[in-house]
């Protein structure tokens, strides 16, 4: 099937031991939920020919009740889509707009930054959702920090999530793909930052090929979602409505503890140089000196070294985490990191936040729990 094919809405099977909570298609999404009348934004990005067309297409064309804007790099000639274009030119902007039957709008940029949201939030009142597309080859890290952080925007969108499509039949080889001028190449970076991964074609490979690929996206990123499908079917629900960046998914970080690499008996099994998830618990203490673990933070991600070890240069794609902060034991603070950024966010105060255990999971380069563990010891003086 080519991708710029409209696939049909079906069940799709979904990977019980990686989706915390399976939806089913026709359930409501959480339009209200949305933080106060932001509008949502959702990053679609996968290596070349993942299905990311075919999944926009569906979503572009589909009668499924939501109003969703889609920014797409350009217009393929994908079937199914009216083209009566409303052409406008501002400053070296060039745009072209699809008003699509299903209430969904299409939108072509050159820029996929700052620019072309603002333009794009002038007819917020119109959409739900906004899903960005990313070209095969980008690095979504510097596209989510933009919208997560940037001042500018924060009134109108948040982040919402990045959801990664790959490719059954050649993901093996996308990721075993080096080049000089980049230490992580463009397909691991994908899933290493990922908060939903679809692996899609699934119909394309055997069983066992299906197995193997679900383990190495595993092995690069154990704190994502994972759902395998063909034709890129998926209920919407798998994309929208993640709330990635809140507070709360962090606090999900118990249900898929048992996924996440980092004990001392799994750290000696794998390379160390591969992008890898480790997750760092059981800490000596009850309570943390919130500023000391951030000074922590600040060096592994800033300085790209382990302190007080000796290590190879570390890079770090993702990390999450929560702790109890000693000047107010009775609350919980919440950390978020993508690449050089992090913020940390206070939890409001509930007792299911006070049932799970301190910790901080970390995706990246050249990770050794053991010399991890060990620094964050002995720099926050627990050994």
């Amino acid at each position: 099937m080519a991708d710029s094919e409209i696939p049909e809405l079906v069940e799709v099977i979904l990977d019980s031991s990686s989706v915390g909570n399976p939806v089913q298609e026709n359930e409501k999404l959480n339009i209200e939920g949305n933080v106060g009348s932001k509008v949502p934004i959702t990053i679609i990005t996968g290596f070349l020919g993942s299905g990311k067309t075919t999944l926009l297409n569906y979503i572009l064309t589909e009668q499924h009740g939501k109003k969703i804007a889609v920014i797409l790099n350009e217009f393929g000639e994908s079937s199914g889509i009216e083209k009566s274009l409303s052409i406008s030119q501002d400053g070296d902007l060039f745009e072209e707009w699809l008003e699509l039957k299903n209430g969904c709008l299409c939108c072509s940029v050159k820029d996929n930054g700052v620019k072309a949201i603002e333009n794009l939030m002038q007819k917020k009142g119109k959409f739900d959702y906004i899903l960005l597309e990313t070209t095969g080859l980008a690095d979504p890290g510097p596209i989510a920090s933009m919208f997560w952080l940037d001042d500018d925007l924060g009134g109108d969108i948040y982040l919402d999530g990045i959801v990664t499509l790959v490719d059954a039949k050649y993901i093996q080889q996308y990721l075993l793909e080096e080049k000089e001028d980049e230490p992580i190449n463009e397909a691991v970076r994908q899933i290493a930052i990922a908060d939903r991964i679809i692996i899609n074609k699934m119909d394309l490979v055997t069983p066992l090929t299906l197995n193997t690929v679900q383990a190495q996206i595993r092995l690069i990123n154990s704190a994502a979602d994972i759902l395998r499908t063909e034709k890129s079917r998926v209920p919407l629900n798998f994309i929208l409505d993640i709330h990635a960046y809140d507070f709360k998914q962090v606090l999900t970080l118990n249900n898929s503890e048992p996924n996440v690499l980092g004990s001392e008996t799994q750290s000696h099994h794998h390379i160390e140089k591969e992008v890898r998830t480790i997750c760092l618990s059981e800490f000596p203490v009850k309570t943390i000196d919130i500023p000391k673990f951030e000074r922590w933070i600040q060096w592994i991600l800033w300085e790209k070294t382990i302190p007080i070890t000796s290590s190879d240069n570390i890079t770090i794609l993702r990390l999450k985490g929560i702790l109890t902060p000693i000047s107010n034991p009775d609350s919980r603070i919440v950390i978020q990191g993508v690449q050089e950024l992090y913020d940390l966010q206070q939890a409001p105060s509930s007792s299911s936040n006070q049932t799970i255990d301190d910790k901080i999971v970390i995706i990246g380069k050249n990770l050794d729990y053991q010399k991890l563990k060990q620094s964050l010891w002995n720099y926050m003086g627990w050994s």
